[in-house]
């Protein structure tokens, strides 16, 4: 993963732990103090809202754990890997796209960034500029052909 979305994955943990968590422990001591618990619908919304921020802060910690941070002054440009950014060409109606193959936590379409597991970064990897790959994708097969490699 990069170094940036290594750093996020950081900010959003220490955000999670630091104002989210108090938030929810807040939410079930006003619930718990407006009585009987065996009927009351706040406590029980106020402790399923723990319970699944407490999931996501171990998954991130997991995610954190398990990183490793890709040296992108190291990277080749001269086929298609991770963090590659890969400008291509749909052969069939000529659209021009370009995308960034990232880790599975850092991908974002709108930032033109996809996962490096998704079928399209899977059928680009290892290949070169001028490669004509074809792809399978959930609406068939596409064929593409790599313009420019770049370090993302």
């Amino acid at each position: 993963m990069s170094q940036e979305g290594y750093d996020k994955l950081i900010a959003e943990l220490h955000r999670l732990e630091s104002i989210e968590r108090p938030k929810a422990s807040a939410a079930i001591a006003e619930a718990r103090e407006k009585g009987d618990l065996s009927e009351n619908s706040e406590y029980d919304a106020a402790k399923e809202a723990q319970a699944h921020l407490e999931d996501k802060i171990n998954l991130l910690k997991v995610t954190i754990s398990e990183a490793k941070v890709v040296d992108t002054s190291r990277l080749s440009t001269d086929a298609v890997q991770i963090l590659s950014k890969v400008e291509m060409t749909n052969m069939t109606n000529k659209a021009k796209m370009t995308y960034t193959i990232v880790s599975e936590s850092e991908a974002n379409l709108r930032e033109g960034k996809i996962s490096i597991k998704t079928p399209i970064a899977q059928g680009l990897l290892n290949h070169k500029v001028g490669d004509e790959v074809e792809v399978k994708i959930p609406r068939g097969t596409i064929k593409l052909r790599i313009d420019k490699i770049t370090v993302g």
